[in-house]
């Protein structure tokens, strides 16, 4: 009985092609519109390390005086710690070893050469950072490995980097043990990630998130200090009479807040336990002069980071509303229409009635009509959904810096066939119930 409802769908749908490209159209626009307002939000709003999120927390300690008013309202009534660490607060937590990892970081950027001089020059950003970082985050490796705790500890001069800086330096070969000059200064390569993008990024940027990922060689954190790499990044100095030192060596002791960290605490007792260890190192710091402030500490996971940092726009919480507010007039239109037309044919309603076909039979014929309208409605709408998409893409030099993540991955793409099916069906339902209430005798005498 399904193919002779379409059958009679199409003949339907044929006699008034204008109604018919007008509902689909309508249609076709509210869940283009829709979905690509949802298809921002959903990649904003994604858990960007799932399995691990929930694993990983950022510490963060006041040591400011008390003349620093400065404040991030992220809570009513609370002043936000600085997100970054000092150098000796940062040590002191990764040497306490409380976690069951951590990762000490900063970022800076150098030129990359070989020593004999056969590949151009380029300028790249890398990540500083301690031996627990590739564990942590998941970053898979192509060729070798990390390095050690002992070469963090020692400062040993190696690098792990990226498949993009392995294809233009090497040519995708192993490269593990080859030599790169990183701002005059040679390092061993030890390991070759694989691809590797997760977005947002929480780690190693000098904002709380970022959206891009330009990191192309990771190299230990002392290493890189000692080499006299500069740290670039946002730093916060608490004593206003000094100012953040331009000597490497000079930055381990100054009173400025200019490393991140994050630790791994696979068991909420660790995680009450770390956060307790935060407390009381605050207090010995205000007990030894170093701190001035009681203890203000936080230790936020991933998910908590991202949401204390607005990870998702407000624009584009706003976006979705109004997107499904206008899919929702598109239905209403829509559900007019299809009224109109169904009203139209009646005559036909009728004599199908008084040939002995049961309100049941034609009620499902009405929705078949309207479920080839919703499909074709959903498919055109998702190719206006992809032409969204593509557009804000190409506005990843403008304002819009969340423009590169914008991909419809295939969950989303479900859902959208989803939508496009409910949709349908809600446009039909009212239409072919209201058609089914006309009595066909009333309508065979008016023919």
């Amino acid at each position: 009985m399904l193919g002779y409802y379409a059958v009679l769908a199409i003949r339907s749908l044929s006699r008034d092609i204008a109604l018919t490209l007008l509902m689909v159209l309508t249609i076709a626009i509210g869940i283009g519109a829709s979905m690509t307002a949802l298809t921002v939000y959903h990649v904003l709003a994604r858990d960007p390390y799932p399995g691990r999120s929930g694993k990983l927390f950022r510490p963060q300690l006041d040591p400011r005086q008390y003349a620093d008013r400065s404040k991030t309202n992220l809570h009513a009534g609370a002043e936000e710690p600085y997100i970054q660490l000092s150098w000796i607060d940062a040590m002191n937590l990764l040497h306490a070893h409380r976690a069951d990892r951590q990762a000490v970081m900063s970022t800076g950027s150098f030129r990359v050469e070989l020593p004999d001089g056969k590949v151009r020059p380029s300028h790249s950003f890398g990540l500083y950072t301690t031996t627990d970082f590739f564990p942590m985050f998941g970053a898979p490796f192509r060729y070798g490995a990390a390095w050690s705790e002992a070469d963090d500890e020692r400062g040993t001069r190696v690098v792990v980097i990226t498949d993009t800086l392995n294809d233009m330096l090497f040519g995708g070969a192993n490269s593990v043990g080859h030599i790169v000059v990183l701002r005059g200064v040679p390092f061993r390569v030890v390991g070759v990630l694989d691809h590797w993008q997760i977005l947002p990024r929480i780690y190693g940027s000098y904002q709380a998130i970022e959206l891009s990922d330009v990191y192309e060689a990771y190299i230990p954190l002392t290493s890189a200090i000692d080499a006299d790499l500069h740290p670039a990044g946002s730093r916060r100095c608490w004593d206003e009479k000094v100012p953040f030192p331009p000597d490497n060596r000079q930055k381990k002791t100054a009173p400025c807040a200019w490393l991140q960290m994050w630790v791994q605490l696979d068991s909420a007792a660790k995680v009450a336990a770390y956060r307790d260890f935060l407390i009381h190192y605050s207090e010995d710091q205000k007990a030894i002069g170093r701190f001035q402030r009681p203890p203000n500490v936080r230790l936020r996971s991933v998910t908590q980071w991202l949401e204390a940092f607005h990870a998702v726009p407000d624009d584009a919480r706003v976006q979705v509303w109004l997107a499904f507010g206008f899919l929702l007039v598109c239905l209403i239109n829509a559900t007019g229409l299809m009224l109109a037309k169904f009203m139209r044919g009646i005559g036909n309603v009728g004599v199908r009635r008084a040939m002995g076909a049961s309100r049941r039979a034609v009620f499902a014929q009405l929705l078949v009509e309207a479920g080839m309208i919703g499909v074709a409605g959903g498919l055109i709408g998702l190719v206006l959904a992809y032409g969204g998409l593509w557009l804000l893409r190409q506005q990843q030099d403008g304002d819009i810096d969340y423009a590169t993540l914008v991909h419809m991955d295939v969950g989303m793409l479900i859902i959208s066939i989803v939508i496009a099916l409910a949709s349908s069906l809600l446009v039909g339902l009212l239409p072919a119930w209201r058609a089914c209430q006309v009595s066909p005798a009333l309508q065979l005498k008016t023919q």
